[in-house]
């Protein structure tokens, strides 16, 4: 198995116009070798989306960059955890650090993009972008789409799926309570104990909702934070995409208007050749006349003035 998992590791290396029959062949290869299940496997694999595929390229071929912003990814998430603990936790940092990390893999991908011969648009970076946002935040759930394997867009996890990353809200207050340890008081009566019981009950749980109320406005608080700075550093790069596109449009008119220059040139250049060519023979023609005339004038014995 280990085998195979090397080759579907150098399937998803290969540039992209050569996935499909690198795929076709490592499929037969397998089904030839008698591993049925493992050639309907790969058989089965999509051809990556080129949003898709430049992801995967930054996996392999920008290893520590890519490290990194998984590594900021699960600092912001244990920012994010420790605030709906109830604890003080710097977010600014955590945000900033994988805003970087975004911002540089972008420009990463943007080359490769370009190194392969395909154009980087500004909505194929924005979706490079957005999945990059999503392995970052789905790094540590069991459901985490494997790196350097993608063949679709990913979009970040939804609250269901987020949740997953966080403790429980309220988890650690109703453990306190439950330990806590209370005063022995003489019994009444078997209905009284049962309203008193009722009683600490719906407390706990109005506490627990009070906690998970705040919990939830801190991360909503958040979320709006890191939204907008996402969106203020997808507006630059946007913006930045947009230029380089322009400037390319302006040197690749610059190069036709030069490329007509120098044909022009070239075709001025062959003409003078001629004319000049033409002179020559002209001067040539001229010299032998003058000659002829010279010697004519010799053997009559007339005297030159």
């Amino acid at each position: 198995m280990s085998g195979i998992e090397d080759d579907l590791d150098a399937l998803f290396e290969l540039p992209l116009t050569e996935f499909t029959v690198a795929r076709n062949a490592l499929a037969a290869r397998l089904k030839k070798a008698g591993c049925g299940d493992e050639a309907a496997r790969v058989k089965a694999l999509v051809k990556p989306s080129i949003s898709a595929w430049a992801v995967n390229q930054l996996y392999w071929k920008h290893r520590q960059a890519f490290d990194g912003l998984i590594a900021a990814g699960e600092r912001l998430r244990r920012a994010h955890a420790s605030q709906l603990a109830g604890k003080a936790s710097d977010m600014h940092g955590p945000l900033a650090a994988r805003r970087e990390a975004l911002s540089g893999l972008s420009r990463l991908a943007g080359a490769l993009l370009r190194d392969a011969g395909h154009s980087a648009t500004p909505d194929t970076i924005r979706r490079i972008t957005t999945t990059l946002e999503a392995l970052s935040t789905y790094s540590p759930l069991s459901v985490a789409p494997p790196p350097g394997r993608l063949t679709a867009d990913i979009d970040p996890p939804g609250f269901e799926s987020l949740a997953a990353l966080i403790p429980e809200v309220g988890q650690a207050e109703r453990h306190d309570q439950s330990t806590r340890v209370i005063p022995f008081q003489p019994l009444v009566s078997a209905e009284a104990d049962d309203v008193s019981k009722r009683e600490e009950s719906r407390q706990a749980k109005t506490a627990s909702a009070k906690a998970a109320l705040k919990a939830a406005e801190r991360t909503l608080s958040e979320t709006r934070t890191m939204a907008q700075d996402v969106g203020a550093a997808l507006k630059k790069a946007t913006a930045q995409a947009n230029q380089t596109e322009k400037d390319r449009r302006e040197a690749k008119e610059r190069f036709e208007k030069a490329s007509i220059a120098v044909e022009e040139a070239r075709q001025r250049v062959h003409s003078l050749a001629a004319e000049a060519e033409e002179a020559a023979r002209a001067l040539e023609n001229a010299e032998r006349g003058v000659e002829k005339a010279r010697k004519e004038l010799k053997e009559g014995n007339y005297i030159l003035d």
